[in-house]
C-alpha cells in the first residue's frame, strides 16, 4: 500500500514540463469522464445556495492544474463566476490560460493575497498530495481568503477505485506516469470520516458527502 507522503510526479516544482503536461491532459479526461468536475460543481452550488443569482462571484481554484475545473464552474453555475487559477507548474498556468482563466505561478503554502480578497475558495484534488499532518494548517490557511466559504473535492479511498483508475489509465491510453500516479492518488484518498475530521481540526464545520466516481466533496462557510 502506498504511503500518504509519497510523492506524485505533479508534486515536485521541478516536474519535466512535457511529463507534467501530459499528466495534466489526462486529469482533464479523468475529471470528465469520472465525476472531478461534477464534484465540484455540486459542491459549489450548495455551497451559494441563497446567494442571488445576479451576483458576481470570484472563485480561487488552488492547484487549478490546467484549469478544467475553474472553466467548468465558469460555464455552467448560474452565478456570474470569475474565476482565477493558482498552480505551483508554469506548465499548468500556461493551460490554463489556454482556456481562459486567469492563472498564477505560486507556492499554495504562501498565497500572494490578502484575506477575504475572493468569495469562494476550491481545494480540487489538492489535500491527498499533502502529509496528513500538514492538512489542518493549509485549510486554516486557504479559508483566510474566502468571503462566503471553502468547497473541497478530493478522492475516496476504495479498492475499487484503485482497480478501477488502473483499468482506465490503459484503456484510455494515458501517459505511463498517469498510470502510476493515478493509482497512487486513490491509495492515498480519505475516507468520509477522515475528511470531516481533518476539516474540523483546521476549525471548520464542514459538510461531506459522497460523491459519484469515489468522490467527497466539503463545504463550508467562512
Amino acid at each position: 500500500m502506498t504511503s500518504f507522503d509519497t510523492l506524485e510526479t505533479l508534486d515536485d516544482r521541478a516536474a519535466d514540463p512535457a511529463t507534467a503536461s501530459a499528466s495534466l491532459r489526462d486529469i482533464v479526461v479523468i475529471n470528465r469522464l469520472f465525476g472531478g468536475r461534477h464534484a465540484v460543481r455540486w459542491g459549489v452550488t450548495r455551497l451559494l445556495t441563497g446567494i442571488p443569482r445576479d451576483r458576481p462571484v470570484t472563485l480561487l481554484d488552488l492547484g487549478a492544474g490546467a484549469g478544467d475545473i475553474a472553466d467548468d464552474l465558469r460555464r455552467h453555475l448560474p452565478w456570474r463566476v470569475t474565476p482565477l487559477a493558482f498552480d505551483h507548474l508554469h506548465c499548468a498556468a500556461t493551460m490554463s490560460r489556454a482556456r481562459g482563466v486567469p492563472a498564477v505561478v505560486a507556492d499554495l503554502h504562501a498565497i500572494p493575497l490578502p484575506p477575504r480578497s475572493v468569495d469562494v475558495v476550491i481545494v480540487s484534488q489538492v489535500l491527498h498530495h499533502l502529509p496528513r499532518g500538514a492538512v489542518p494548517a493549509f485549510l486554516r490557511n486557504v479559508s483566510t481568503f474566502a468571503r462566503i466559504g471553502v468547497v473541497i473535492a478530493d478522492l475516496r479511498r476504495s479498492p475499487i477505485a484503485r482497480a478501477g483508475i488502473w483499468i482506465a489509465s490503459r484503456l484510455l491510453g494515458f501517459h505511463p506516469v498517469t498510470h502510476v500516479d493515478s493509482v497512487t492518488s486513490v491509495e492515498k484518498g480519505f475516507s468520509r470520516m477522515e475528511l470531516d475530521h481533518l476539516c474540523r481540526r483546521a476549525g471548520a464545520h464542514p459538510t461531506v458527502r459522497r460523491r459519484p466516481g469515489w468522490r467527497l466533496v466539503a463545504w463550508w462557510r467562512t
